[in-house]
């Protein structure tokens, strides 16, 4: 078993080969160092950016570095049933990518021929890479809250970028489009801003166009045994993140009567093109709600 000293020790000296130019006697003291906690993620990047033998390059065919500051890969390292984060980490991005064809197809919508794809909450880009290998860069705008987020898919990927607000209203659309893409924010916000996210969003779209986002509905509720208020609605001052302030972005359920709710109140039930319950990671409801040609 190695220890946390020699991992050290083992990363260092592949440092000091790659400097010199010996990639090859770099590679297996890499690979050792990928397996171990306290290294994996620089020996990881190390290999994907020296595209040394195992990196997940010549596996998936796209770009596989990941940020230091990934909280969903960090998720995913921390987590008791995950065995290989990397690979979780990868395949999961993968699954949002064929869970999100499969949405679209039903409304129309084939994720291939979209040309402006809003993906908003971006992260780090765990989606972001597989979604530049479907549609181009050309094709992909990133926004999050994070700047660092921001920078980094913009710098790694090839993708537009800008920085989102806490606040909706403060925040002016550069552009408008086919599909505006919202995994997983409206699971995380509080009351006082659900809506206006809502609405703001759906702003975003162009003529045409969807809007596509999901909640924690009655198969998070059921597995989280989470009771709900009277108005469907249940926040918790908590989350996987640790860049945003928890008050603003903590763990949300709502009911589905509670969401249709509040898109009568924006655009009007009549938009609602798509509920799937559970669609995501078999946990995450869709809605996709269309905007008027």
């Amino acid at each position: 078993m190695t220890t946390s000293t020699q991992a050290t020790t083992l990363l260092t000296q592949a440092q000091e080969l790659l400097n010199a130019g010996d990639l090859g006697a770099a590679a297996p003291l890499l690979l050792q160092a990928r397996q171990e906690p306290q290294t994996r993620l620089t020996a990881h990047n190390l290999i994907e950016r020296h595209q040394l033998n195992g990196c997940f390059q010549d596996m998936m065919g796209l770009n596989c570095e990941i940020s230091a500051q990934d909280d969903i890969f960090h998720f995913f390292a921390g987590h008791p049933t995950s065995i290989n984060p990397l690979r979780d980490y990868f395949a999961d991005g993968w699954r949002t990518l064929a869970e999100l064809m499969l949405m679209l197809e039903k409304v129309n919508k084939p994720l291939s021929q979209v040309q402006r794809f809003l993906e908003f909450a971006s992260g780090h880009g765990r989606f972001t890479r597989h979604l530049v290998k479907a549609i181009g860069a050309q094709a992909v705008t990133v926004s999050d809250v994070v700047q660092d987020a921001v920078d980094f898919s913009t710098q790694t990927f090839g993708v537009r970028g800008f920085v989102s607000t806490t606040q909706p209203e403060q925040l002016a659309w550069p552009a408008r489009y086919e599909v505006a893409f919202v995994l997983s924010l409206f699971t995380h916000l509080p009351l006082s801003s659900w809506s206006r996210w809502l609405s703001h969003l759906y702003e975003s779209v162009q003529p045409g166009g969807v809007l596509v986002f999901t909640t924690h509905g009655e198969q998070a509720q059921r597995s989280q045994n989470v009771t709900m208020n009277e108005e469907g609605f249940r926040f918790f001052a908590s989350s996987e993140s640790n860049a945003i302030e928890a008050q603003e972005y903590g763990t949300t359920f709502t009911s589905d009567a509670f969401v249709r709710a509040q898109i009568a109140n924006t655009m009007g039930l009549e938009q609602l093109q798509l509920f799937a319950p559970a669609s995501f990671w078999n946990y995450q409801d869709t809605y996709i709600i269309a905007k008027p040609a």
